[in-house]
């Protein structure tokens, strides 16, 4: 069946008897399979360059999928010079130790603006002894558990994580056990001297007025929670998770939004709903000598009938012409959020420059464009006054911080979403503000919503009333915990916010998790420095790539938001 060329035939027998002899091998002696022998004889009929490639397409089918062989951790700097993690996962893809993906950690350290220097000195301590740890975790323990795991399998590679971690957490448990009984017998030994002490000499009484003082303010609102310890070494958890999802999606020759979705939802046909970006565009920063410190952000969100590319190009204008208003120059700062630095006096002044910017371009906001505000209240409060500080010297108790935000929305209705108007220990005033801003804004907790491990203890959810929440993927998040809990949040008509930590990387997968989790925003920070930029041109490939397949579906944001009217009030 050649083509009449008699060398070129024989060539083509001699090297079917040796595809022949292989494949005989390779069944170890057994009898070659009837299907094998019809497609081997289809051969004759193929140039030689291409009758290797269809074999190679052929025993490919019989080959076994690939599983992890190796997993590597580093240290690395992220966007901001801080050092983090990054984890590497190697597979044995047709029995070649292959190089798969990489995926780079956010760091959970949040930058404090007005940390002292041994403060920062200490966190600093605290940030390279966990990264130290979760390289040892990944290269040591965590390399062999998962050995052999499909990188598709990931619950079960997540389980394996999960046990792991809640083992080092008992393990320090034991140790702050046992050393809190050490501190102890010592404080015994000393007990008697410190009595003896006691009763040589009496100290002297404080002022019953300033003792009244501060047990009234602290009658007036709930203490602050304790922060949630971070176990050392918890970064090795979230990054090797998200690495295998990475490694699963480029294993299945799918995007690792497609993959993330899949995961979630399990269904082939399905269209994606892109998330809206909140940009933030000016950082008020609190150290500086204006008297503004309730503005930690303020954010731009395009309206749902741009796409992403408009958007975010009509976002550019305005911070263009807000930076030709801003005066002198040396204001014109980039904050490590990649937003404009700027002091204001006033609650109005940051929204009054917004509004004059794009009166300017002949665009009005609440039409062409919305607003949002980090708040970041939690940060304010003073608690020997139980206030607090909205301007420099200005206190406002709980119940008056409603009636502000209230006046503020009212005044300003372009202004969409309030992240953190209040700290999260403040639930009743949280309830007042609800009904009463419910149905004009959002209200996102995210300092409430900071720890993704304590949201997901119980089928309620671990929240103040409000509208949505912001999540990070920091520290021991799993993937398999993401899913869980947006599933939870879809079910409870919460809006899920994927957000950008202070010490971010250029790792893009965050927004393939908002694309895939279905998000309804997402939070990156500002439109410059390239740990944030590169999140943003992700957002856009992942546009292009769904309108090109046209399984782009429009949001569901609310264009009348007048109306909005939540299930939850």
């Amino acid at each position: 069946q050649g083509d009449g060329g008699g060398g070129r035939q024989q060539q083509q027998q001699r090297r079917l008897q040796g595809l022949r002899r292989e494949a005989a091998e390779y069944y170890r002696g057994q009898r070659v399979p009837q299907r094998m022998e019809e497609a081997l004889n289809s051969l004759f009929t193929l140039r030689p360059a291409d009758l290797y490639g269809e074999l190679a397409n052929y025993f490919s089918k019989f080959s076994r999928a690939p599983t992890i062989c190796k997993v590597v951790g580093r240290k690395v700097l992220d966007g901001v010079g801080q050092p983090t993690l990054e984890v590497e996962i190697y597979c044995t893809v047709k029995n070649y130790e292959k190089r798969i993906c990489s995926t780079v950690m956010s760091s959970h350290s949040q930058i404090s603006e007005n940390a002292l220097p041994d403060t920062a000195e200490a966190d600093e301590r605290e940030r390279n002894d966990s990264v130290n740890t979760a390289v040892e975790w990944v290269n040591e323990s965590l390399n062999t558990m998962l050995r052999n795991f499909k990188p598709t399998d990931q619950c079960k590679v997540d389980k394996v994580l999960g046990e792991y971690f809640r083992k080092k957490v008992e393990e320090k448990k034991e140790i702050q056990n046992q050393e809190g009984e050490e501190a102890e017998a010592t404080l015994a030994l000393t007990s008697s001297t410190a009595s003896a002490t006691a009763l040589s000499g009496k100290k002297k009484a404080a002022k019953p007025g300033f003792r009244k003082k501060v047990a009234a303010a602290e009658r007036t609102i709930p203490p602050a929670e304790p922060v949630e310890s971070v176990l050392c070494g918890s970064l090795a958890i979230g990054g090797t998770s998200l690495a295998v999802a990475k490694a699963g999606a480029t294993i299945s020759h799918v995007p690792l939004y497609l993959h993330i979705a899949l995961l979630k939802h399990d269904q082939v046909d399905m269209q994606i709903t892109l998330p809206l970006p909140m940009v933030t565009l000016l950082n008020c920063e609190k150290i500086s000598p204006a008297k503004l410190k309730l503005v930690k952000e303020v954010m731009l969100i395009p309206p749902v009938q741009l796409s992403l590319k408009q958007g975010i190009e009509r976002v550019l204008v305005i911070q263009k012409e807000i930076m030709r208003l801003l005066d002198p120059p040396a204001l014109k700062r980039i904050s490590h959020l990649g937003c404009l630095i700027t002091g204001c006096d006033n609650l109005e002044q940051p929204l009054l420059l917004m509004q004059t910017a794009c009166n300017n371009l002949g665009l009005e906001l609440g039409t062409d464009m919305h607003l949002a505000i980090n708040c970041a209240a939690h940060e304010l409060m003073d608690y020997v006054k139980g206030k607090y500080e909205v301007l420099t010297g200005t206190f406002k108790s709980p119940d008056e911080m409603v009636d502000m935000y209230v006046e503020l929305i009212n005044k300003f209705p372009f202004i969409i979403a309030l992240i953190d108007p209040l700290r999260k220990e403040d639930r009743q005033q949280w309830n007042n503000i609800c009904c009463a801003l419910g149905s004009k804004c959002y209200l996102i907790a995210e300092d409430a919503a900071k720890y993704i491990s304590h949201l997901k203890t119980d089928e309620n959810i671990n929240l103040p009333m409000c509208s949505g929440v912001v999540l990070k993927y920091i520290n021991q998040t799993k993937v398999s915990d993401l899913i869980e809990l947006t599933g939870l949040l879809d079910g409870q008509r919460h809006i899920t916010i994927l957000g950008s930590p202070d010490g971010e990387s250029s790792d893009d997968s965050l927004v393939d998790l908002a694309v895939g989790l279905g998000a309804r925003f997402i939070k990156l920070g500002g439109l410059s420095r390239g740990e944030r930029v590169t999140k943003y041109n992700r957002l856009l490939a992942i546009e292009e790539e769904l309108a090109k397949n046209r399984t782009l579906r429009m949001s569901f944001f609310l264009t009348f938001f007048q109306n909005l009217l939540l299930a939850h009030i």
